[in-house]
């Protein structure tokens, strides 16, 4: 994937959970961030980001949307709107085992009282639901998820028991968005109940698929490229 009309810019402050304050060439400016966790590791004052102009100002109070940020040595994506382009990619590159017999046959699948991000078909009629969460905090090699609690995130892997239980194949993909990872990990200190319904699910038969990607600023564009499988702890 390929981002167009990339620009820098220095964090100053996060006001409020969407907006971010971001200097350039001597002004303060308002982007958009469109990330619901807490990101404490990463947006400090003086980091720099990757913004790109928004495409419709119709009804906005921000000029820019945030798509990346620089933390040790690598750039994080933290736009999650890319989550599901990036996830559909993912399935239909051939390069996970677990993707291979599947097509996407819908985005926004609703189940139960969720709403899954895709609902997959594959041969002789099989069917997986797949949940797509995307995490950005690695600590010494080891990505964690959540890096806030996350009631919905819950909700959501116990859709995909529920769902494995009636017969679906079913899974959870975590995107990494950065390409610092060696292990994957549910975050037991931040959000002990998500974690423990994650190991949960994996005991039942719900899949676990962990992915990272490379981020690469080129020129005035972003490339967004798959980058490996990463070993999983539960």
């Amino acid at each position: 994937m390929k981002i167009n009309n990339i620009i820098s810019g220095t964090f100053q402050e996060r006001p409020n959970r969407f907006t971010v304050l971001f200097e350039t060439e001597r002004k303060t400016e308002k982007a958009h961030l469109r990330d619901p966790g807490r990101l404490k590791e990463l947006l400090i004052p003086g980091t720099l980001l990757l913004l790109r102009p928004a495409d419709n100002l119709t009804n906005r109070k921000t000029k820019y949307d945030v798509m990346a940020v620089w933390k040790d040595g690598v750039w994080v994506l933290i736009n999650s709107g890319l989550h599901s382009d990036l996830a559909a990619e993912l399935i239909e590159s051939g390069l996970v085992e677990e993707f291979l017999p599947y097509s996407i046959e819908k985005r926004e699948y609703t189940f139960g009282n969720s709403r899954i991000d895709f609902l997959l078909s594959g041969e002789d009629d099989k069917k997986m639901l797949l949940e797509v969460k995307g995490c950005t905090l690695v600590e010494e090699g080891l990505a964690k998820f959540p890096d806030a609690p996350t009631l919905r995130g819950k909700r959501h892997v116990e859709e995909l028991i529920k769902a494995k239980e009636e017969g679906f194949n079913s899974a959870v993909l975590f995107l990494i968005m950065r390409d610092d990872a060696v292990k994957f990990g549910p975050n037991w200190e931040m959000d002990p109940e998500f974690s423990s319904t994650l190991k949960i699910a994996w005991e039942k038969g719900v899949k676990i698929i962990v992915y990272s990607f490379e981020i690469l600023l080129k020129e005035d564009y972003l490339e967004i490229k798959p980058l490996k499988s990463v070993n999983i702890i539960v």
